[in-house]
């Protein structure tokens, strides 16, 4: 079984590697393109660090929008956020943050054997900290679904938005053209979506392709209701942890 990996390019690479280390075929097919802040987004990132005890804490949506945050940190500050409470969805972000150097005491997020890993299941470990008065930054790459940052408003709270990264789609080479034509049709061939928007963009990239042959694995279920509404025939849901990924693929 052959796994294709969609994540952006850095953390697929990181998914392949870990995927090949459990005896697996698995190769990386990029379907969203990630772009450092730049601009008035680069501004108000730095800007945004220069003001971080403004907050009571900050939420991050992904790995990415940790390390572009980060990337633009001052220089020589270290303690600037050293009493701001990270917000994470899922354990990939949780680990670009311990990678940037925040401690575990500084993070919350769900219990590893939480049910899902989203803005629900974090709302549920973060409500009763938040009050009239909270503030709150969310880092990102640009819109994106604001349920959480809803929640906050609703209980008072005050909510700032910074984009640290741009998201596009992706350009294919004609070897990955081929891939994904294959990848379409061939019983050995797997998808791992992470993201409602890579279905997105694949779709729109090969708007002929008949997907009722091919096969995927979700991350969560808005994603597989993505790939399904997409065409794709058979579409597992798995919770996005290596072991989860590779239990489910074993069991395909």
């Amino acid at each position: 079984m052959r796994i294709i990996v969609t994540r952006p390019r850095q953390e697929a690479n990181r998914w392949v590697q870990s995927l090949q280390q459990h005896g697996l075929e698995a190769v990386a097919l990029p379907l969203i393109t990630i772009a450092a802040a730049s601009g008035e987004d680069a501004a108000a990132v730095q800007n945004a660090w220069n003001r971080l005890a403004d907050f009571d804490a900050v939420m991050f949506v992904s790995s990415n929008a940790v390390e572009h945050f980060f990337t633009l940190k001052p220089a020589h500050d270290e303690c600037r956020a050293a009493h701001v409470i990270a917000l994470a969805t899922g354990p990939g972000t949780v680990a670009a943050l311990h990678r940037m150097g925040v401690p575990a005491d500084r993070i919350r997020t769900p219990q590893h054997d939480a049910g899902q890993f989203d803005s629900e299941a974090l709302w549920g470990i973060v409500a009763t900290q938040v009050r009239a008065g909270f503030r709150l930054l969310v880092v990102r790459g640009g819109e994106g679904r604001n349920w959480f940052s809803e929640q906050v408003t609703a209980a008072g709270g005050v909510v700032e938005f910074v984009t640290s990264y741009q998201r596009h789609p992706p350009h294919f080479s004609p070897d990955e053209r081929m891939l994904v034509t294959a990848s379409a049709t061939e019983d050995n061939a797997m998808w791992l979506f992470s993201s409602s928007e890579a279905v997105a963009n694949l779709i729109a990239a090969f708007p002929q392709q008949s997907w009722t042959q091919a096969q995927a694995i979700a991350t969560h279920p808005r994603i597989a209701h993505a790939a399904r509404t997409a065409g794709f025939g058979n579409v597992q849901e798995s919770r996005p942890t290596l072991a989860d990924l590779v239990a489910a693929i074993h069991g395909n």
